[in-house]
């Protein structure tokens, strides 16, 4: 990777940083019994082409006989609005680095390997009482200098009309990584747990050896006056 791709990379990495944090604050001013997930950039590597197969299940495109390579994880939640209440037929996009920590995005400068079967970006609609549900697997991390390591996590844009777009990032816990993380570290210490998920076995349906996790999401409302 050359000197200066690190450098853009590390540049659009960082502007999201004020960005996110005026979200976060925002949500501090709406009167809720929930406050909101917290805020993080969207990065440089949201898709910027539309693709045929956006579907729930980032491990198989559609044509292809072989599933992407790393750990299968099904993660599930429910979408709420800070009042407590579901949030039906919300837009949740997710996007993410294959295992090897690369995207399937031309300005991504990594090195590391493409996955020709990771679907890499899917989008699902929630159910009537708020809940969604997605496979995938767990992502690498890859670097965005000399210095800085992105510990694995998978983005996410959350949308309905009626709510504040939410834009964040999901992580997992036990990774060293974690602990230096210039956009992880961004968040206030007493609102990253909320960007955590724990992984636990499979159920029976589940593909074997695969995990699941549960990752609950709070947006804000949108008021008037």
């Amino acid at each position: 990777m050359s000197a200066s791709s690190k450098m853009s990379r590390r540049s659009m990495l960082r502007l999201g940083l004020g960005a996110a944090a005026g979200a976060v604050s925002g949500s501090l001013f709406a009167q809720s019994n929930l406050s909101a997930t917290p805020a993080q950039t969207e990065g440089p590597f949201y898709p910027k082409h539309d693709q045929d197969d956006k579907d729930p299940d980032l491990t198989q495109i559609k044509g292809r006989s072989e599933r992407a390579g790393g750990d299968v994880i099904y993660v599930s939640g429910q979408v709420l609005d800070d009042q407590n209440n579901p949030v039906p037929d919300a837009l949740v996009d997710v996007w993410q680095a294959n295992t090897h920590g690369r995207y399937d995005h031309e300005d991504d400068p990594n090195s590391a390997p493409l996955d020709q079967n990771f679907q890499g970006w899917g989008q699902v609609r929630t159910d009537k009482q708020g809940h969604y549900r997605f496979k995938t697997i767990v992502p690498g991390s890859y670097p965005v200098d000399e210095a800085w390591s992105r510990p694995p996590h998978i983005h996410f844009k959350v949308s309905k009309r009626g709510y504040h777009e939410l834009t964040t990032q999901m992580y997992f816990p036990d990774q060293e990584l974690n602990d230096k993380d210039a956009i992880l570290l961004d968040t206030p210490e007493n609102e990253r747990e909320k960007l955590f998920i724990a992984l636990t076995e499979s159920k029976a349906d589940d593909e074997p050896g695969s995990k699941r996790g549960v990752f609950n999401i709070v947006l804000r409302q949108v008021r008037k006056g």
